[in-house]
């Protein structure tokens, strides 16, 4: 089968921009914006510390925002989660990455996992173009607890499932990304996020069924894209 072709104009509009490490300077950020901008990649995604500093520096261009909520652990309670995307809408994000609550997960609380997802796709209410992606950390996951994972991530009314923070266990793989995507079906986005470095890590990702790809390495990946 011949892989999939995809442009380098049309590979940056579903790439997210990543720099959400803990220790990601205010320099490196608005780097990450710049490049963005003159990438034209379809979102950046940084820390709550830095929504406001990305807001400004994306003010003026048609690059997305997201904040990370609850990241990376995502055993935060759901009314804090929803604070803090809250203050990330606030402060200018239009998406936003929260992480699953995997302890209560794996406790086998289905109900408490999709209420705290909820709670932050309640924030729609605040923002209707507001986009909630919900990272279930595959790597640390049996492929039942993927599949029940994904089915609360639809349930709940978020925008997209994603594959993980990149801290933890394995990183994406086009095995979940199948997964995933045979799992919330066509009406929910599936991103992959972990260990995506080039364009050939991302063409394998997409034909896998993913429609976002989180990266930080943004400018290598879309490098390699035909023009």
């Amino acid at each position: 089968m011949k892989e999939v072709q995809i442009s380098k104009k049309e590979l940056a509009k579903i790439i997210d921009s990543t720099n959400v490490r803990s220790t990601a300077t205010r320099n490196e950020v608005e780097i990450l914006c710049r490049e963005a901008i003159k990438n034209r990649f379809g979102c950046v995604c940084v820390n709550p510390v830095y929504v406001g500093l990305a807001a400004s520096a994306l003010k003026k261009s048609a690059v997305r925002l997201s904040s990370t909520v609850g990241f990376p652990f995502g055993v935060s309670l759901p009314e804090t989660k929803a604070l803090e995307g809250a203050k990330a809408v606030e402060g200018g994000a239009n998406e936003l990455d929260m992480v699953m609550n995997l302890s209560m997960l794996k406790s086998g609380e289905q109900a408490l996992v999709k209420q705290d997802i909820a709670a932050v796709v309640d924030l729609k209410r605040l923002l209707r173009e507001l986009k909630v992606k919900v990272i279930i950390e595959t790597g640390l996951l049996t492929p039942s607890e993927k599949v029940t994972a994904c089915k609360l991530v639809r349930e709940a009314g978020a925008d997209f499932v994603k594959t993980s923070t990149g801290f933890f266990g394995k990183k994406a793989t086009t095995e979940d990304v199948r997964l995933m995507r045979i799992t919330v079906g066509d009406n929910v986005g599936v991103k992959a996020a972990g260990g995506i470095r080039n364009y050939d890590d991302a063409v394998a990702m997409i034909e896998a069924g993913a429609n976002r790809i989180g990266t930080s390495s943004a400018v290598a990946v879309i490098r390699g894209a035909p023009s």
